[in-house]
């Protein structure tokens, strides 16, 4: 069994208080930005949309053993401390409709990418998502992303269909990306290796947490 004692980042939901933060990160992220209003509205009033933000930790989270599938990030919550020191370095959301839970963003500050850091958002919206009964999860990419589509795919996300001309600021086509049954026992497993894998990485790197590129 791997040893899950540590987690050199902490995923909390997003409040108010983060939108400048996250709006730093939303512009330089996105050629088509979402506005801040946008962001208070959706926290303030979209009871469909859960929103996340990433932070390293300020103290080290200790577990005692090997997390559950879709458990984590209530766990790490419930035990780990918010400082408004920390930075903020990524965010994620999705708005559940009926059964469905489709991610409406998610993105990572430019000085922490190629650490993981988008991959534990993705498990926090598949978590959160499983912890009020989506059955799937969707969500549109561009089709030159091919970074992005490689992670999606990772995760078990496959093209199920094709939105022509849907980015607005350059007339891109989407693809729609949609996941097996989220709670069915071989996406669980298969979510279930992949933290651990993402782990086993951060305990290679020795679990740094500097904006420092690595």
């Amino acid at each position: 069994m791997l040893d899950y004692s540590v987690l050199p980042f902490r995923v909390d939901p997003m409040s108010l208080e983060d939108i400048d933060a996250v709006m730093a990160i939303e512009h330089e992220a996105f050629s088509a930005p979402w506005s801040a209003r946008a962001y208070d509205y959706e926290l303030r009033f979209n009871e469909m949309a859960r929103y996340y933000v990433a932070r390293p930790q300020t103290e080290r989270v200790r577990l005692d053993d090997a997390p559950k599938p879709f458990l984590l990030f209530r766990r790490t919550r419930a035990r780990a401390r918010v400082s408004t020191d920390t930075p903020l370095v990524g965010y994620a959301g999705f708005w559940l409709l009926v059964d469905e839970a489709h991610i409406s963003t998610i993105a990572t500050h430019r000085d922490w990418r190629g650490r993981g850091i988008g991959e534990l958002l993705l498990l926090a919206t598949i978590d959160g998502a499983t912890e009020i009964g989506a059955a799937v999860m969707t969500l549109e990419v561009r089709a030159s992303n091919l970074r992005a589509q490689s992670l999606y795919r990772k995760y078990g996300f496959t093209v199920v269909g094709e939105r022509r001309n849907y980015y607005t600021d350059n007339g891109e086509d989407a693809l729609i990306m949609t996941t097996p049954r989220l709670t069915s026992a071989e996406y669980r497993r298969q979510v279930r290796d992949l933290q651990a894998a993402l782990y086993a990485r951060w305990r290679e790197r020795g679990l740094e947490t500097s904006s420092a590129s690595t």
